[in-house]
Order: C-alpha cells, then structure tokens, then sequence
C-alpha cells in the first residue's frame, strides 16, 4: 500500500519546454471521518468534531475536496459495508479521528472494515497512544499521526516522502517504522476549523431525541497550561511533549467568534484565565463586538481573586464555569500537589456564587489513601459551597502522569491499563461503582435538581419553551433509553464472548 501512495507523489505537472503549471493535487476526494455514534454525551454528543474541521483547514486548497461525516448524525454510514461502498466510488484518501479510550475497541473493528484499497490515515489522542496497536488491529491503516496533526497532514497531502514527515508512523516492507517526533506546531499560524464542511447543528440529545434548542461549537485561543497537577497530562501531548503556554493574537479570536453561528461557545483552552490581562482583553474586545453567546469555560479557583475580570465575564456572556476542585481534603489536595487547600475553595465559591454563573465542579475519587467516609463527603461539600453540578471520575493513570511511578510504588494500589481507573485491594471494581453510585444520589437529589433549573432558566441556560419541550418529549426519550440499554447489553454478551486481542509486548514508538 506504501509503493501505491508513494507512487502517487509526483505533484508537479510541466507542460511544454520551460512551460510550468501549478502543482497537481495529489488527493481529488478526501473523508474526514468521526466513527463515534451512539448517545450523546457531554464529552461525544454536544459538540463538533473540531479537531477534524483542523484538519480539513490544514488540507484546504492540497487537496480538490473534503467531506467531512460525523457518523453520530450520519446513520446511514453506521454500516461499514454502506460507508465502504462510499468510499470506493468517491474517495482516495481516509482521514480517521481516533480521540478517545471510549468505544475504542468497537471503533477498531468498523475502520478494519473499511476498504483496504483506499489509503487510510488516522490520527487523535487515543491514536497516537496506541500506535502500534492500530496497527496490529486493522490492516487497511496505512499510516499514523502522532500529535497535533494540522502540519503533518498538510505534508502527507502534498506528497513530501513519508520518512521526511516527522510525527508520522508507517508501514514499510512488512513494517512499521515510527520517524522522529515533530516539533510542536505554533498555534499562531493554525487556521479555524473548517465549518462548512458540517452538515447538521451541534444540540443537546439524548436517545436521539433533541433537548434543547441551543446549538455548540468550541474555539481555542490558547494551548498548554503552567501548573504542574501531579494526576493531569493537559500541559503534556499525547508523546509526552510539554505544551508550552502559548496563545493565540487575541484579534484573531474575535475574528473566529464572528463567524461562528452556535449559541454556545466552550472555549477549549486548559485554563482559560492564565493570562488574567489577556482574558480581560477578550471580554472588553467580545462586548465591543456585540458578541452574543453562552460562553463555557474551564477555570482554577484563582480566578474569584479579580472581581473586575468576573465582573467583565459576566457582562461578556460568560455563564459556565468548568472547576477543577478535584478533592475536599487538603491532604488529598497536597498529594496531587494541586495547590489549593479546602478554605481557599470556600472562599473563592463564596464569590463566585455572587455572580450569575453556573458552577460545575469537578472532583476525583479512588485517591492514594482516601476513605469510603472522605469519598461519600464530596456530595456534601460540593453542596456547602454552592456547586450547581457536579463531576467525578475515578483516579487515573496516564502515560505520562507522574502519578504513574506514585500508584506502582504504593502497595496495594494497581491499575490494569494506561489511561484506566486506580484501584486497590480494599477498593476494586465493585467498591468504586457502589461509591460512585451513592455520591450520585446524594447530590443529585430532588432540591438540587429543582434548584439547577431555576438558576438554569433565570441565567438564560433554558427558556419555558425548552422545559415545555423536554416534559413533552420524555416518553420517546424514555424509549430511546431502554432500547439503549438493551442493545448496551447485547453488545457486552458479545464482546464477552469473543476472543480478545493482546496488547502486551508492542515495540515503543519514540518519546
């Protein structure tokens, strides 16, 4: 398959003597594909696949055209063999976005469906971790990117040799050969995502059945983050390559916010107030502009110091807060060396709770240490200091993670994969479920849920007719549930049932 692309690499055409005409495109059709369906999801459902709208800006005017297929909206593609048939009469090159731990599996077996005839690139942040375990599982892939594609994918479009491509693996001769890491890419000269290419608003649904009427879409203006969580790998990519903090020409982000027709806007940086003179900036240039959207932002505690900032925030539209709070205890906030203590989090809730923002906290269980007792606490702090939602994920172990070497030099203490849950002899699987289930319904009780409608509706997150709309549409969604679950579990009897592939001594791509 390598010697059919390298054959196809011969991008100039010459005419006459002396004559030149412009290079020739290597690539006539390409697909951006997102193989993700099923539910929607807060992380898989509400928003675009931005990262492949990247990619397709990066191949813009390489290449003669890019279609782009969300297959979460895309039913008639769910079928492997249907997409195949569309690949074969209309496409010579695959671009697959691999992002996510979920579903991987079962992504895996639907692209080794797919035509091994049509050159087949992947790339994403589960990809580049999994290099040569794609590879293993689907034959048809011909080559991998590692990292921030938008660079690599303009060379491989182009026809550069794939060994001069850093940050690219491929097959060669029967193997695989991983060429040096790239240099990351300055986000500076990265162009917007790509967004004609869709063919459908980004909503809230769920079994199907749309919830709302507000649309989404994110916007980046910075990447990395300074601080140094001891459980995060945000600053690191997915090679172990630190992001530097660096940011976008805030005039650029206002341009990009002009063009974006969706109702609400999660800004996808790590932290969105790094730059707290930069951030103010930004809301003074949105109100300027006449800017009107939800915004959605991820933020540290740190924030509620600078009262003129959260004042511009909220006159700005920016309505939800994403907080990393992570534990109530100060003792299990200093062995994340999260830099933070249990006061200083009331302290900085008590003014945020001042403002029309919806405050979501996000917390960790399954700590190094922590208690079933200190776990069943999180509900009840996150109520005392004014949390409107809430999230919690068990504690886990990334590639990079320094809290890798930590958890294997605890006894006790193990995780079964990279990227999987810690669990340990007192607290396994089932401890951790029955935990999490119970922090569930303690915060999520009837008052509560009441009290986030109000504020949904008063801050403008919901209107009458939504909530009219939801009551009306509950016996479809209900359906859409059970039949959900239904084919949830039929799919676990069959996984359960077939032969799982290995994933143990793979050779190690360069870090």
């Amino acid at each position: 398959m390598v010697t059919t692309l390298r054959a196809a690499c011969n991008f100039f055409a010459f005419g006459g003597p002396g004559a030149y005409t412009a290079p020739m495109m290597k690539y006539k059709h390409v697909l951006a594909l997102n193989p993700y369906f099923g539910d929607s999801t807060a992380a898989m459902g509400l928003f675009p696949p931005t990262g492949l709208e990247y990619i397709a800006a990066s191949m813009k005017g390489l290449v003669g055209k890019v279609t782009l297929l969300d297959l979460r909206y895309e039913r008639a593609f769910q079928d492997p063999k249907a997409l195949g048939e569309f690949i074969r009469r209309e496409i010579d090159l695959v671009c697959v976005s691999v992002r996510w731990h979920t579903q991987f599996e079962r992504i895996l077996d639907f692209v080794s469906q797919l035509p091994k005839e049509i050159p087949t690139i992947v790339g994403g942040y589960q990809a580049t971790l999994e290099v040569e375990y794609l590879f293993e599982r689907c034959p048809n892939i011909d080559a991998v990117v590692r990292g921030e594609g938008e660079e690599i994918i303009a060379q491989f479009v182009t026809g550069v040799p794939f060994e001069e491509i850093r940050g690219l693996s491929y097959r060669r001769d029967g193997r695989i050969v991983h060429n040096e890491n790239q240099v990351l890419p300055d986000l500076t000269h990265i162009a917007f995502p790509d967004r004609s290419l869709r063919g459908h608003d980004y909503c809230w649904t769920q079994g199907g059945v749309r919830l709302s009427r507000l649309t989404f879409d994110t916007v980046l203006t910075t990447r990395g983050c300074p601080f140094k969580c001891k459980f995060c790998t945000f600053s690191l990519n997915p090679l172990g390559q630190k992001r530097e903090y660096t940011e976008r020409p805030i005039e650029s982000v206002i341009e990009e916010l002009k063009t974006v027709t969706a109702d609400v806007v999660l800004f996808s940086d790590d932290n969105m107030f790094t730059n707290l003179k930069r951030a103010e900036q930004l809301c003074d240039l949105i109100i300027e502009n006449g800017i009107r959207k939800i915004f959605v932002v991820q933020a540290r505690i740190d924030v509620a110091k600078h009262r003129r900032l959260l004042d511009k925030a909220q006159q700005a539209g920016f309505k939800v807060f994403l907080i990393g709070v992570e534990s109530p205890h100060d003792r299990i906030l200093a062995n994340l060396q999260k830099g933070i203590t249990q006061q200083q989090i009331r302290e900085a809730f008590a003014i945020l709770t001042q403002y029309d923002f919806h405050l979501h906290a996000y917390f960790i269980y399954g700590n190094i240490g922590e208690t079933e007792e200190e776990m069943l606490y999180i509900p009840k702090f996150a109520r005392e200091i004014g949390a409107d939602t809430i999230s919690f994920q068990k504690l886990r172990i990334e590639k990079f993670s320094p809290l890798k070497e930590v958890v294997e030099a605890t006894p006790g203490y193990y995780y079964e994969r990279i990227g999987g849950p810690v669990y340990s002899d007192r607290y396994g699987r089932k401890e951790l479920k029955r935990i999490r289930n119970r922090i569930r319904s303690e915060f999520y009780n009837v008052p509560q849920l009441l009290r986030i409608a109000k504020k949904a509706r008063r801050i403008g997150l919901v209107n009458g007719r939504d909530a009219v709309g939801m009551l009306l549409k509950l016996p479809f969604l209900g359906y859409s549930l059970v039949k959900t679950r239904a084919e949830k579990k039929k799919r676990r009897r069959h996984t359960a049932g077939a032969p799982q592939p290995t994933r143990e001594k793979r050779p190690k791509v360069p870090v």
